[in-house]
């Protein structure tokens, strides 16, 4: 066989460009023709955009400044399970898009096609990572059994698989690679192996790592092994850092680790850091509580906003996932799933999204009470206010608690900056509890009104409330409807505490698929129709038939409680 390569350059005078606010896309036809006939035919999707990452300056897509709003992601679907299925990777990534997010990290593998295909579609950048080991060791059946033999090859199949996808903008060659204190020397090298590999594949795209031990970057031929500096939290050593590595751009590769459980409040609301436990084995939604190496979402927040060579952060994570219930993971049975997730287990938004869509979603405002407004009378319950506006003003049943304004501290002041930043981007008030309702009112930098939220005091468990947002499914037996289920009283307010069990039922073209309520200590089967409330909610799934089109009805039921029925529709 003679073997013929050629090149063709073609050119797009004024293309349409791909970016997050609009993904355009492209497809190329290769064809090969054998005498005049057809033998083979190729369709290769892609994108035309500019990336450029300029060390003192920041990076720049298109032409304009960007930093990276991003979360790290499991390939772990929750109650779906760990294989791929394209409208539960679509679920999710519309969340995340809601709430401002405009880049995945992959952790810490290979990422499904299926992914990174919706992320070119949808305009989700992404940092595609290969390893969580090198040659060390974090586990004993790990990747450093495989890298002597495997590396090479496994990294150039990914990137040669991935290379010409739009919404691909950086590679990272390891996560906390235990390479770096093991064998240093050894370590270094192998970094620089992989460096000159992505560069001999794709030299289009910089190369960076997930760093977890921040001062290896004080040492120069570290720094030089990459082009983008990834660092693994700590954002209060971005400043001494970069008194060491000058103008080099410096990546938040992983950062956040701020534990909650959805709809649980632990009293008082005090920040912590010390991998704090609980009797009801859960993690506080103040937003206050972080890992022994971690910190509050504001301090990253903080960092990345005001500095250019800060260029963004990948939240860890964007959604909870199976395993690694920190802080119960010695000790926490039945824990069984994270708390980092910035939305839980059932797809529902923890209070902690409208932390980060405050801030990172432009497009559209934020207004968010926490806590919830059931306590014991008198009870002094802080209360916090996420909103886009510089100010709002609180009501107890009527009457004003004031106005709060965001704080801004004064720039460079390293202590205010990073250990004393909620005041930046939440208002607090400390208010005795009376039950009714708690009003909300945000005001803009003329201070004039900008939107209203409501907390109300619900009364006894009356009814099962189903939510959807009425898109059709395709009957193709693969589409999803995530259907948000709450137990309301008699006034249709959710009951924050309750735990009801729900029992669904599914009629017409379609099947029940899962149920989960983003409890991580619920050990009810997710593929069972029934299961608990958690703290008022939970989410059922439901899959549509291949077989017809129709009408879909999910039947809800609670023992002494009002039952619900929802109507959905497919299509072919």
């Amino acid at each position: 066989m003679t073997e013929h390569i050629i090149r063709e350059e073609v050119v797009s005078p004024d293309p349409l460009l791909w970016s997050p606010e609009e993904p355009n896309l492209y497809k190329a036809v290769t064809a090969v023709y054998a005498d005049g006939k057809l033998v083979d035919e190729k369709e290769t999707v892609f994108g035309i955009r500019k990336a450029e990452f300029i060390d003192g300056k920041g990076f720049f897509l298109n032409g304009k400044p960007m930093k990276f709003q991003g979360v790290c992601m499991h390939h772990d679907l929750g109650p779906l399970g760990a294989a791929v299925s394209i409208p539960g990777l679509r679920h999710q990534i519309e969340i995340l898009k809601d709430m401002g997010c405009n880049a995945i990290r992959t952790s810490h593998n290979c990422p499904a096609p299926e992914l990174v295909k919706l992320c070119d579609e949808m305009g989700m950048m992404m940092m595609v990572e290969a390893f969580d080991e090198w040659n060390s060791a974090k586990t004993p059946n790990g990747y450093h059994r495989y890298f002597s033999d495997w590396a090479e090859k496994d990294l150039v199949n990914i990137i040669r698989r991935f290379r010409n996808n739009p919404s691909v903008i950086l590679w990272s060659t390891g996560n906390e690679v235990c390479r770096v204190k093991d064998d240093p020397t050894e370590g270094l090298a192998e970094a620089k192996f992989l460096t000159e590999i992505c560069h001999r594949e794709d030299p289009t795209r910089p190369v960076t790592v997930g760093m977890h031990m921040w001062n290896r970057f004080l040492k120069k031929e570290w720094v030089d092994a990459f082009d983008v500096i990834g660092i693994n939290y700590h954002p209060w050593k971005f400043l001494e850092l970069r008194k060491k590595v000058g103008d080099r751009l410096i990546l938040g590769a992983e950062s956040g680790s701020t534990l909650s459980s959805r709809g649980v409040y632990h009293l008082p609301a005090v920040k912590q850091r010390d991998m704090a436990l609980s009797p009801d084995r859960q993690c506080s939604s103040f937003d206050l509580e972080s890992t022994s190496w971690s910190n509050t979402p504001d301090c990253d927040l903080a960092m990345y906003e005001d500095w250019p060579w800060a260029i963004g952060q990948f939240v860890w994570t964007g959604f909870d996932y199976l395993g690694e219930p920190t802080p119960y993971e010695d000790d926490g049975w039945p824990n069984h799933s994270s708390m980092f997730g910035i939305v839980d287990l059932a797809s529902i938004p923890k209070d902690r999204y409208y932390l980060f869509r405050s801030v990172w979603n432009e497009n559209a405002h934020t207004l968010h009470i926490l806590p919830h407004w059931n306590w014991s009378s008198g009870e002094l319950v802080p209360v916090y206010v996420y909103t886009d506006s510089p100010s709002a003003e609180l009501f107890l049943n009527g009457k004003s608690l004031g106005i709060r304004t965001k704080v801004t501290p004064k720039k460079k002041t390293k202590g205010d900056r990073l250990e004393n930043v909620e005041a930046r981007y939440r208002l607090r008030w400390d208010v005795p509890f009376e039950p009714r309702e708690l009003m909300a009112v945000s005001f803009d930098a003329s201070s004039q009104p900008v939107d209203t939220a409501y907390v109300r005091t619900a009364g006894a468990p009356a009814a099962v409330k189903l939510e959807y947002d009425g898109r059709r499914l395709k009957a193709d037996g693969e589409d999803l409807a995530y259907v948000t289920v709450s137990i309301v009283d008699a006034d249709g307010n959710l009951c924050p505490l309750a735990d009801s069990p729900v029992s669904f039922d599914v009629t017409g073209p379609g099947s029940f698929r899962a149920c989960a309520n983003g409890d991580p200590t619920c050990l009810e089967p997710f593929q069972g129709p029934t299961m608990h409330a958690f703290n008022g909610k939970l989410t059922a799934i439901v899959q549509s038939s291949s077989a017809e089109a129709g009408k879909i009805f999910l039947h809800a039921t609670s023992p002494g409680l009002q039952d619900a029925e929802l109507i959905i529709r497919t299509r072919f």
